[in-house]
């Protein structure tokens, strides 16, 4: 096949088994346009063949845009870096669901209603005793949040604008509960329950940190790293686990089965579990001594070895979130006076290369989000094994934007990808 673009809004022209055919060319408000080939299998009998979906939009969406090649997000247009350094997560979360920004007043009242709905049903704290004492938090995560459809029957209707309404506040305001839950349970500990008089991420730290023994009082950087960290983390286009969401929802599933959807695709080491395996790169180089060998490792294609945490398969250039985040974490580091560690050392010593080295540089392989988020998690006080679980807590207001906006949609359809088949082909059964 061969396609040749015209300029402009102008249809696509392709060609096969010389016979022409015209494809309509969409433009978006900013990015690059797309040629829509939801007519090709009808005028041709073929399918296209892009693994990943790596160069199909599989909807149209106002919500989130990313140029990798620039190293832009923007959320309702507005740059990251902005909302991360002057806005608040709840904020950001009414922004994403909304479209605009709030108004003070708004404000206030999104943040009442967020805050007076989490409290999970009472019931619900017997689930958690069904799980293995040492299960990972996100089997957890995907359990009870799946779970929530057998409590809340009054939030299932997809079709009424109430239900969807009703079923995003509880979604926002229950999932940090639920995940602070299954950190204490995974420790042993506790449950501790939300307080009203606390903001969003403050009231996080809190149930995970507190006990019954103590006051807890929360660090105001700490509690302001990780309302950037949510932001940083809201919403990212239509990567693995928001094509799961939208792939779930597009079957008319109930929305916190489309969440308990996307928490589990979120907990592949590919997606969610970045951070993760950039901490556990750290642990293995080990030492500040051993980083030239593996910066060795690194450059030889034949050792099968890379760094972890750095480049981006969507960010060609430095990921914006980065620069954030690289703030937010030596911020961290400074106001915990956290100067010994030494998986911390070496992280610094590593990045410190990476930004210097040509070779990472002519490869623009720069420290990513993750690289900076597990340092800082972990300087923070969370165990490796509560770093995605963190993820979807960000993610989930990204996930519901995501599935809100695609039941509004009137072209939205049940999802249905094709499959080259390279199988048998037909053949009859043999009769003895």
């Amino acid at each position: 096949m061969n396609v040749q673009n015209k300029p402009g809004p102008a249809p696509a022209q392709l060609t096969h088994q010389g016979r022409a055919v015209e494809l309509p060319v969409r433009s978006g408000s900013i990015g690059p346009d797309v040629i829509d080939v939801g007519g090709l299998y009808k005028e041709t009998g073929c399918f296209t063949y892009d693994p990943g979906f790596t160069s199909t939009a599989n909807c149209s969406s106002k919500i989130t845009y990313i140029d990798g090649d620039k190293g832009e997000l923007l959320y309702r247009g507005y740059p990251i870096e902005q909302l991360a350094e002057h806005s608040d997560f709840l904020a950001v979360c009414y922004l994403l669901l909304n479209g605009e920004l709030p108004t003070n007043e708004q404000f206030r009242d999104f943040s009442r209603t967020i805050t007076n709905h989490t409290m999970v049903h009472e019931q619900m704290t017997r689930f958690y005793t069904g799980f293995r004492r040492d299960a990972h938090p996100m089997a957890i995560m995907v359990g009870v949040v799946g779970a929530l459809s057998a409590f809340y029957h009054d939030s299932l209707d997809i079709n009424d604008p109430d239900h969807r309404r009703v079923a995003t506040i509880r979604m926002l305001a229950k999932t940090p509960t639920i995940a602070a839950m299954a950190y204490k349970y995974s420790i042993g500990h506790p449950f501790m329950y939300p307080k009203n008089d606390l903001d969003y991420t403050s009231n996080f730290l809190r149930m995970c940190f507190a006990t019954p023994c103590e006051d807890y009082r929360v660090h105001p950087v700490i509690s302001r790293a990780l309302d950037r960290i949510f932001i940083l983390h809201a919403d990212h286009e239509q990567n693995a686990s928001t094509s799961t969401v939208r792939l779930a929802g597009s079957s008319g599933a109930n929305p916190f089965a489309c969440i308990a959807a996307g928490i589990a695709c979120l907990w592949g080491p590919a997606h969610g579990g970045a951070n993760e395996a950039a901490l556990n790169m750290l642990e293995e180089i080990g030492s500040v001594d051993r980083i030239p060998e593996f910066i060795k490792k690194a450059k030889d294609k034949t050792s099968g070895f890379r760094l972890m945490g750095f480049g981006h398969r969507v960010y060609k250039n430095y990921d914006p979130r980065a620069k954030v985040m690289q703030k937010t974490c030596h911020e961290v580091l400074t106001a915990l006076d956290i100067t010994n560690d030494p998986l911390l050392k070496v992280a610094m010593e590593l990045e410190r290369i990476a930004l210097q080295d040509d070779y990472f540089v002519s490869k623009k392989l720069y420290p990513n989000i993750d690289f900076y988020s597990g340092i800082t998690l972990r300087a923070m006080g969370f165990p490796v094994s509560m770093f995605t679980v963190l993820f979807a807590v960000a993610r989930t207001v990204g996930w519901i934007a995501q599935w809100k906006e695609m039941m509004e949609d009137p072209d939205q359809k049940i999802g249905r990808p094709r499959q080259l088949y390279i199988g048998s082909p037909r053949r009859e059964f043999p009769m003895i």
